[in-house]
């Protein structure tokens, strides 16, 4: 499944992307005949998740022998030979949709919502972003307040218990006449500058956007009401004729040049931290009247660019950090700036550290990645002896995003270089290893799936009320899954 919103142009209706019924594509943008459709889509679900080979059944078909059995394909470790292609196996999703954007965006937020907690199987689903743009040109880049709605499960069980894949998603349902096809509504906010990073906090009934540019400065906005707008077309209308979307109410150009870590805490409203490329990490705290006052002396301890921020879970004054430096430091804000740096990790990784993320359930435990393409697993009450608790070398480039799962202590996913995203579970162990095939003997056990099909994806984001679920972002667009692993 494909949401496609029209591209930005001038008017109102181009900006209201995709809720009506001229407006609703899916697998692929207008403009195509249905031949073409049907090649492209081949084309784009190749690789994604669990993959097969298949042989293309030219040659062997006429000469009557019979066809390859399919295989498991592993990304790094797997060749294909030149008769044989992907294929995606769709009965490994549950869930499964495709949304792309005029632009590439390269950071988001997944928002919670009123629609209520544990809907993973209450469909069809809803989700809310807001997403950062980095558009071809410079002067055209939005913050993206995105409703993805109408998203219908993508493989059905038998009453055998088999996954079976349904081939007419995108048709009105035959018993209740309502259209599966997912929609996409999305509100657009002028943004100075390529968005490096954003992220989103609920604040007194309002939702403020902390957003990094590349033009060195974060920006503080508002976009209560640009969500709001984003729940129907006749809104988003309304919203663009009015010509309602809001300015930043509050500007940082503290920071010597443009940056990419930063973070609100999850225990202490407003506490933000923002991180750029010349080391320096300021604390932003709130004040009377809505405003924001940072300290401009910058904590003390990177030499390098500082690339990921994550806030404890459970205090509202301690702060990780990771950096090009190759180090990840523990800073507690309470004390002087130069001296707030209480504990290091050198050599965190043999080259830079990319990200972070502090475990919400489990609070002694951390994760980090790094260009070396390792995932590292740390505890805290050990975190002075400088030794991860454990190492999966996995992926065959850096990784881009880490996050664990907001509600399972045990379960993480990773997102890389090498285009895929990929699902964990520290809990579980290999029973046999005689049973397992080939490649996957040499899997770590506590791999449970590769998500694949994207290009140079950036970060992916468990949704915090919908268990299970995953939305990804690559510079080929938006993926919504979830897998029959977690």
């Amino acid at each position: 499944m494909t949401l496609v919103p029209k591209k930005d142009q001038e008017d109102e209706d181009e900006l209201s992307s995709c809720t009506s019924d001229e407006d609703e594509m899916i697998d692929e943008p207008q403009g195509r005949d249905e031949d073409e459709e049907e090649d492209e889509d081949e084309e784009e679900e190749e690789g994604e998740g669990d993959t097969v080979m298949e042989n293309d059944g030219g040659d062997e078909e006429e000469d009557g022998a019979a066809p390859k059995e399919k295989e498991v394909f592993v990304p790094g470790r797997s060749t294909l030979a030149e008769d044989e292609e992907l294929v995606m196996d769709k009965s490994a999703y549950e869930l499964y949709h495709h949304a792309t954007t005029a632009d590439p965006c390269l950071s988001f937020s997944v928002l919670k919502d009123h629609l209520g907690d544990n809907r993973s199987d209450v469909y069809p689903l809803t989700t809310y972003l807001v997403a950062g743009t980095q558009a071809a040109r410079h002067g055209q880049n939005n913050l993206l307040c995105i409703k993805m709605w109408n998203l219908h499960r993508t493989s059905s069980k038998t009453e055998a218990g088999d996954s079976e894949d349904e081939e007419d998603d995108d048709i009105d349902d035959d018993d209740t006449g309502v259209s599966k096809k997912p929609r996409l509504n999305v509100v657009h906010v002028p943004h100075s500058g390529e968005v490096n990073r954003v992220r989103v906090q609920d604040l007194n009934d309002r939702r403020i956007c902390a957003s990094w540019s590349d033009n060195g400065s974060v920006y503080l906005t508002d976009l209560t009401d640009a969500l709001k707008a984003s729940e129907k077309q006749e809104l988003i209308s309304q919203f663009v004729r009015n010509k309602a979307a809001p300015k930043p109410f509050f500007k940082f150009s503290g920071h010597p040049t443009e940056g990419f870590g930063m973070d609100w805490s999850p225990v202490a409203p407003g506490l933000l931290a923002t991180g750029d490329c010349a080391k320096n990490i300021h604390v932003w705290r709130p004040s009377e009247g809505g405003r924001w006052k940072v300290d401009d002396r910058p904590l003390v301890g990177h030499t390098k660019s500082v690339e990921d921020i994550q806030w404890s879970p459970n205090e509202g004054t301690v702060l990780t950090s990771c950096s090009v430096d190759r180090t990840i430091r523990v800073f507690d804000i309470r004390a002087n700036p130069s001296k707030a740096c209480m504990l290091t990790v050198e050599n965190a990784h043999s080259s830079d550290v990319n990200v972070i993320s502090w475990n919400r359930t489990d609070q002694a435990f951390l994760l980090s990645g790094g260009d070396d393409g390792a995932i590292k697993i740390w505890d805290f009450r050990q975190f002075k002896s400088g030794k991860p608790v454990t190492t999966f070398k996995f992926h065959g480039a850096p990784i881009t995003s880490v996050e664990w799962h907001p509600s399972d202590s045990s379960v993480f996913t990773a997102s890389s270089e090498d285009d895929c995203v990929t699902l964990w579970d520290l809990g579980v162990e290999r029973d046999n290893i005689e049973a397992e095939e080939g490649t996957l003997r040499d899997l770590p056990p506590q791999l449970l799936f590769i998500h694949q099909g994207q290009k140079e994806v950036k970060e992916c984001h468990w949704h915090p009320q919908m268990p299970g679920v995953l939305v990804s972002t690559a510079y080929s667009g938006f993926n919504v899954f979830r897998t029959i692993s977690v």
